[in-house]
């Protein structure tokens, strides 16, 4: 396969144009539009050697070309996106790594930037996929809960491996076998979003911060806590914080959590639950510490030397945006090759420097470092092997408890 030589920015010129495009945005990220609401050739041997990881070998799947796929006869993708998730060039006309896809391959690009919220698209899709038709879109990307729930209900196809060798090769041991998803046969990672403490040194005044302890019982910070709307990473959190695994939990561990995080609301612990505009009240210092996105703060911190963050020794959140193909999708090979460029280093790389999330890709670290060395070296966009080892993930759950769960957490927060 042709190695990736991309008509592209030199390594200055992007971290130029990031910079600039940071500033543009301000708080608008990714997560304040999801959160608002509720190729070279492998080396021999290369692909045996990932059965062991949880990764099937090539063709060991049952994926393949069905009925419905004309990507032979059609070079063309429907791609379904969040805003501002994708490297853009400083015209915001150009998308640099798609543009490089597209003149290697022949195969255009539709992309659009249709997903405002996880359990807004799907009420969009659900009623042509469950009536067996197409939606139109050859890949869309959704935050793993709903991928689960998209994989269970039979929504997705399965991927054929041997159009994903970069993929199988290149994914990080960190995401290779999630429990709604073993050995990945149905989606890839496009970006991790690690969940963290974050804290603005100037409002603390000097006091620690190393905890959920902390931010649930220290007096010193009352009302000046804030916590986030979503319950995976609001109950994730102080779940490691109690001792007790966000993998394996039971009703009772649950329950426990929210009865904790209530008599903290109901001392006035918790200046309030939130959406992305916690990263106002952090700047502010409305809040002094709060739990918070690994890709916000990395933004944050560009503009303001106070905000810092902390990772718990009890642990750490991790949640996952993945790349899917629906039923009926009319490009589903050209899809798949897409798929396995974005787990090339030098496009992974430029999309990481340009989203500022955790990076799937293995061995990335020297191609980002070429783009922008602050990005290569920050743990929150490449965690290093001790941050790794601290992260969990959020069992999927069953529709019963689902429910369940987000009825007794949005009592919680007054949602």
């Amino acid at each position: 396969m042709k190695q990736y030589e991309p008509d592209r920015l030199t390594p200055a010129e992007v971290a130029a144009v990031r910079r600039s495009f940071r500033k543009s945005r301000s708080a608008m990220t990714r997560r304040s539009v999801l959160r608002a609401s509720a190729g070279g050739a492998l080396a021999v041997g290369g692909l045996g050697a990932l059965s062991g990881c949880g990764i099937p070998a090539a063709g060991k799947t049952q994926g393949g070309v069905s009925a419905d796929d004309h990507s032979a006869t059609e070079k063309e993708i429907d791609f379904s996106n969040w805003p501002e998730y994708i490297d853009t060039d400083d015209s915001g006309k150009h998308r640099p790594t798609l543009d490089a896809f597209t003149k290697r391959t022949g195969i255009k690009v539709k992309y659009t930037e249709d997903i405002n919220d996880n359990d807004e698209f799907f009420g969009k899709i659900q009623p042509q996929l469950a009536a067996g038709q197409a939606t139109g879109r050859d890949l869309i990307v959704l935050t793993d809960w709903l991928a689960a729930r998209m994989i269970r209900l039979g929504y997705v196809q399965k991927l054929d491996a041997s159009n994903l060798p970069h993929a199988y090769a290149n994914l990080s041991d960190q995401f290779r076998s999630p429990d709604w998803d073993p050995g990945r046969a149905y989606s890839y990672v496009w970006q991790g979003i690690s969940t963290v403490i974050a804290y603005n040194k100037k409002a603390l005044d000097g006091v620690e911060v190393k905890s959920i302890s902390d931010l649930l019982d220290n007096p010193k910070l009352k009302g000046r806590v804030g916590f986030l709307t979503e319950m995976r990473d609001s109950v994730g959190m102080t779940m490691l914080d109690m001792g007790k695994d966000p993998a394996k939990f039971t009703t009772d561990d649950y329950d426990a959590v929210i009865a904790r995080l209530q008599k903290a609301v109901d001392k006035g612990q918790i200046r309030r639950f939130t959406g992305n505009d916690y990263t106002s009240d952090l700047t502010k210092g409305d809040f002094a510490a709060c739990v918070a996105w690994g890709g916000d703060i990395v933004q944050l911190q560009s503009d303001n030397p106070d905000v810092g963050y902390v990772i718990p020794e009890a642990g750490y959140m991790t949640s996952t945006d993945n790349l899917l193909i629906p039923n009926k999708a009319r490009h589903k090979t050209n899809a798949e090759r897409l798929i396995d460029y974005y787990y090339e280093p030098e496009p992974a790389a430029e999309l990481a420097a340009y989203v500022n999330y955790v990076s799937p890709v293995a061995d990335v670290k020297p191609y980002l470092a070429k783009i922008d060395k602050s990005a290569a070296s920050n743990p929150l966009i490449l965690p290093d092997k001790a941050m790794a080892a601290k992260s969990h993930a959020f069992r999927s759950l069953s529709s019963k408890e689902e429910t369940a769960y987000q009825q007794k957490f949005a009592k919680l927060t007054g949602a």
